[in-house]
């Protein structure tokens, strides 16, 4: 399990160059970029860094926020090795994500850790 505190991204300026460097894909229940993390950038986090984006249209407020709770704790449930390499991830989730058993969830993060990894060596 991976530490609650340090795996999340917060600042508008860290989102913004996970976007200027990122790739980009697309599972079934949300899209994502990544981008690595050079040596400058790295705070006291070394491994991955996630952020989430959950746009007006996916719903009011209730819904929005209830998205996030489920995606960061299907980020937590993510084996230390998923998020051991220096990167910034961002998760785009869709209005699947509501309604997915949870299960689904974290199989589709894990997807994503999975090919943003792979893709990075």
């Amino acid at each position: 399990m991976a530490p609650a505190t340090e795996i999340f991204l917060k600042k508008h300026a860290d989102y913004q160059r996970a976007y200027a460097g990122a790739r980009k894909g697309r599972v079934a229940l949300m899209g994502w970029f990544c981008a690595g993390r050079p040596a400058e950038w790295r705070s006291a986090t070394s491994g991955v860094r996630v952020g989430l984006t959950v746009p007006r249209a996916l719903g009011k407020a209730v819904d929005r926020n209830r998205i996030k709770r489920r995606m960061r704790a299907a980020v937590r449930q993510q084996p230390v090795e998923l998020l051991a390499a220096p990167m910034d991830v961002i998760l785009h989730p869709r209005q699947a994500v509501l309604a997915c058993p949870y299960d689904d969830l974290v199989q589709a993060v894990g997807k994503v850790l999975r090919e943003a990894t792979r893709g990075r060596g």
